[in-house]
C-alpha cells in the first residue's frame, strides 16, 4: 500500500549521499520510504505493508525486501543508497538484545547480515524510537531544544527517546517500566486502550500518572508525544498533566522512517548499532 509522491527523481551520482532509505518496523505494519537527508522529506512513496505474524526474522526481511524491490522498480533506489531500520527493541552491534512486538527469535540474531545480503546495499538497525528521536531533533519538535527532551511514541506498544541538549541517550525503552505492577504499555499503550476499552479521558489520566513517573526520574524540558496516538491528540490533550510542555511530534507517524534514514546516513547524533 503505498501513497503518492513526487516523480522518481534523476539517476543523478552526485545525489546519491544526499539520500536515504528509512525503514520502520511496527508491530502492525512495515513502512518505508526514500528520505532527503538535507530536509526530512520523503522523496519516494511511503510504502506499507502488514507486519507478518508470526514477526521472524526471515518474514520480516521478506517483506522488507519486498518493498524496496517495488521501490526499486519504480526508480527510487540506487545501488549505493544505504538503508536503515528501526525495530522495537535494544539494538547493539548490528542485534536485539530484547524484542518488543515482534518476535523473540530477533534476540541475538544477526539482523544487519541478514538484512545487508537480502537487499544487497548497506543497513543499519536502531531503535524504533530512537528514530523517531533523532527525527524530530533534526526537523522537528526537539530542533535547536537546549535540556532535556522526552520523546514517547505510543502505538502498539510505547517506545521512548531520550535527548540531551541534542544527543541521543540509546534504547531507553521506558515503555517497559514497571506501572501498576505491570510493562506500562501493557496497560497505557495506544493498543491497551483499545484492548481494555477505555476512553480518552481515563487513558490522559493513566498516562498523566505514567509522565509523572519519568518526570521524576529525568525532569524532563519538554516531553514529545508521537506514534499513532498523536493523531489523535486534540480528543485527550485537555486532559493530560505534566510539569514539562507536552507538543505533539511533527512527523507524527513518519518519523521512524525519518530518522532510520538519517541513521543510515552517518547522522552524528545516530548512537551505533
Amino acid at each position: 500500500m503505498s501513497e503518492p509522491a513526487a516523480t522518481p527523481p534523476p539517476a543523478d551520482p552526485a545525489s546519491a549521499h544526499r539520500r536515504a532509505i528509512g525503514i520502520d518496523v511496527g508491530g502492525t505494519g512495515v513502512k518505508a520510504a526514500v528520505v532527503d537527508l538535507a530536509t526530512g522529506e520523503l522523496v519516494s512513496p511511503r510504502i506499507r505493508q502488514k507486519t507478518p505474524q508470526p514477526a521472524t526474522p526471515t518474514a520480516v526481511i521478506e517483506v522488507i525486501g519486498a518493498i524496496l524491490d517495488e521501490l526499486a522498480a519504480d526508480g527510487y533506489l540506487d545501488a549505493a543508497m544505504p538503508a536503515g531500520v528501526g525495530l522495537p527493541g535494544v539494538v547493539k552491534d548490528g542485534r536485539l538484545l530484547t524484542a518488543a512486538n515482534i518476535d523473540r527469535s530477533w534476540v541475538g540474531f544477526a539482523g544487519r547480515e541478514a538484512l545487508e545480503a537480502r537487499l544487497g546495499r548497506p543497513v543499519r538497525l536502531v531503535n524504533d524510537a530512537d528514530a523517531a528521536g533523532l527525527a524530530e531533533v533534526a526537523f522537528g519538535a526537539a530542533k535547536a531544544v537546549a535540556g532535556t527532551v522526552l520523546l514517547l511514541t505510543i502505538g502498539t506498544g510505547i517506545g521512548s527517546a531520550l535527548l540531551i541538549d541534542g544527543t541521543l541517550l540509546d534504547s531507553t525503552e521506558f515503555g517497559h517500566v514497571t506501572f501498576r505492577r505491570r510493562d506500562a504499555e501493557q496497560w497505557i499503550s495506544g493498543s491497551a486502550r483499545e484492548r481494555r476499552g477505555i476512553g480518552w479521558r481515563r487513558w490522559a489520566g493513566e498516562f498523566s500518572e505514567f509522565l509523572a513517573l519519568l518526570e521524576a526520574w529525568f525532569w524532563p524540558d519538554l516531553i514529545i508525544l508521537g506514534g499513532g496516538v498523536s493523531k489523535e491528540h486534540a480528543k485527550y490533550a485537555r486532559w493530560l498533566k505534566s510539569r514539562a510542555p507536552i507538543v505533539t511530534a511533527r512527523f507524527l507517524n513518519t518519523a521512524g522512517i525519518i530518522g532510520a534514514a538519517l541513521a543510515a546516513g552517518g547522522d552524528p547524533a545516530a548512537p551505533p548499532d
